[in-house]
């Protein structure tokens, strides 16, 4: 099949054949296994965040931002997991970086992972809309592991999905790493899809911490990289991100995987940036999104959106099954996050998107629960 028509039915939020998707996802590896780790960009060019399967909301960025070509795009990566419409959301990506290589670009997520994406949906939607057979979810999958790890835009702009890592001082430490393969647990790969900034707020004067005593002016920072809370990756404070920057000549991060209230956090008086763009993730969570318009290095815009009209749509839909209790009872809902398996009473009247939920998913899945 032609890629445009490709393009075509995937605009329109139609599924491609399973056989089709096979042939592109060949064909995206072909084309991905030729790129570094690190691969090299000059603006302009749009900074995309977490899109997690909401599709409607993917062609909502795309009409206030504009289509590609006509705007360069950088996606921070986790394009499938928790919204509905993971596989619309992934293969219209895929076909337009097969379309136009050179007009977008995707770095790849935590969630871009066989493991995450048992627990978080997207292996559940591929077995729903393609008749219970997991090949599609396969091909995709395997595709992940093409995916590149960072980008650097003119040479002074690093961006990747999570953050910073102990195992990390270089860039070219990133550029030797094997990517071609599952998301381990630990290491600079991992930590690289997992980690967080995290900005301390208690190394004040006012907390009796003097700035002149350097020793005790970073005692109580994240001087050092501290195990995350999510179980996987490090979070890591301003005194990181600086010694990062110095050594590698970069003068920001801009990076992903934080839901951000406004749509995006600026954090150690913008040395990092989160950007996000799922809006009311989750169908639920009332926040905007964002995407960051890179005109060139210092020159730059946050676009903020909120939501789709179809979500609005799906949401009013959803509201229509909640009963007193406020748990989710919609068999649309059930149908995408609920195992076959798994005695229906098990989840009744529970909320699907809950950290509760996912977790007893994963267990029963005997999969690795994150949160």
């Amino acid at each position: 099949m032609e890629l445009d028509k490709c393009l075509e039915m995937l605009y329109k939020g139609h599924l491609l054949p399973e056989v089709t998707i096979r042939a592109l996802c060949f064909k995206f590896k072909e084309l991905l296994i030729r790129e570094s780790n690190v691969i090299h960009i000059q603006t302009p060019v749009t900074v995309v965040g977490d899109m997690h399967g909401q599709f409607h909301d993917l062609l909502e960025m795309f009409s206030i931002g504009g289509r590609v070509p006509d705007t360069n795009y950088l996606f921070l990566g986790d394009y499938v997991d928790r919204g509905l419409y993971s596989i619309e959301t992934i293969m219209l990506l895929i076909v337009l970086k097969l379309r136009y290589p050179n007009r977008i670009h995707l770095l790849r997520g935590n969630h871009e992972s066989r493991q995450i994406t048992q627990s978080y949906g997207f292996y559940t939607e591929c077995l729903n809309k393609y008749g219970g057979n997991t090949n599609v979810w396969t091909y995709l999958t395997d595709s992940f592991d093409y995916l590149v790890l960072c980008c650097i835009i003119d040479n002074e702009l690093f961006c990747v999905h999570g953050g910073l890592s102990p195992n990390v001082q270089t860039i070219d430490q990133i550029k030797i790493i094997d990517r071609l393969r599952e998301i381990p647990h630990d290491g600079a790969m991992a930590d690289l899809v997992w980690s967080d900034p995290e900005e301390n707020d208690s190394m004040s004067l006012e907390n009796g911490i003097d700035p002149n005593k350097p020793d005790e002016f970073f005692k109580t920072t994240s001087n050092h990289f501290q195990v995350s809370p999510r179980g996987a990756g490090y979070t890591f404070g301003r005194s990181v991100v600086e010694k990062f920057l110095e050594c590698n000549k970069m003068t920001r991060i801009y990076r992903a995987h934080q839901l951000c209230n406004e749509g995006y956090q600026v954090y150690f008086d913008g040395l990092v940036t989160t950007v996000w763009s799922a809006p009311n993730y989750c169908y639920r969570c009332g926040n905007k999104a964002s995407i960051l318009e890179l005109y060139s290095t210092n020159k730059f815009y946050f676009n903020v959106f909120e939501e789709a009209p179809e979500n609005k749509k799906l949401k009013d839909n959803f509201n229509n099954t909640y009963e007193e209790t406020g748990g989710v009872t919609s068999k649309v809902i059930n149908d995408y996050f609920i195992d076959d398996e798994v005695d229906d009473e098990t989840f009744k009247d529970v909320d699907v998107f809950s950290e509760e939920y996912q977790a007893k998913s994963a267990s029963l899945r005997n999969v690795q629960y994150f949160l």
